[in-house]
């Protein structure tokens, strides 16, 4: 369990700092960012059909009430968090590619929702916005992380540390 903690560590060191690259924030950081946008935006115009995207934000024609969807807020981090935690931890490579795929998909999902609660959440009372937006939805989203990563380690087929009996060896 320490190798793991330590492999979990200087992935996510290693990962972060990739993050914060000028060519990492241009050809993932921000595509990835613009899209969430997007495919939220998607979404919520099958209810509101006077809501728009450009770039990273999110915005209402009918109010112009508008989130910019910002470093932090557009789930990079929290899957980088998880994704060191899957590849730290020991287990076949098919098992840790099936976890990676799933997981960043259950996060991404989580992620879509939060960027709509808050987009309405906003329109409706600011402050219940900040509050949500700060304390709520970061809590939620690491909560995410850990519950996919557990559920992840829970499909692992188990290891036995126990030596082999005498009658199982003769088999």
């Amino acid at each position: 369990m320490v190798s793991f903690f330590f492999w979990f560590l200087g992935l996510q060191a290693t990962l972060f700092g990739l993050e914060l690259t000028p060519w990492a924030q241009s050809w993932f950081v921000v595509p990835w960012t613009n899209t969430l946008a997007a495919i939220s935006a998607g979404i919520v115009k099958l209810f509101d059909p006077q809501v728009v995207s450009q770039g990273k934000v999110l915005q209402s024609a009918h109010n112009g009430f508008a989130v910019s969807i910002e470093a932090g807020c557009n789930g990079v981090e929290a899957t980088i968090v998880l994704v060191a935690a899957i590849l730290a931890f020991p287990a076949p490579w098919k098992r840790k590619l099936v976890g990676l795929a799933i997981g960043v998909v259950a996060v991404q999902g989580l992620n879509i929702v939060r960027v709509i609660s808050l987009f309405y959440l906003g329109q409706w009372n600011f402050s219940v916005f900040e509050w949500a937006h700060l304390y709520v939805w970061q809590a939620l989203i690491m909560l995410d992380v850990l519950i996919v990563w557990m559920l992840w380690v829970r499909t692992l087929p188990r290891v036995s540390s126990a030596p082999p009996t005498a009658a199982a060896a003769a088999n």
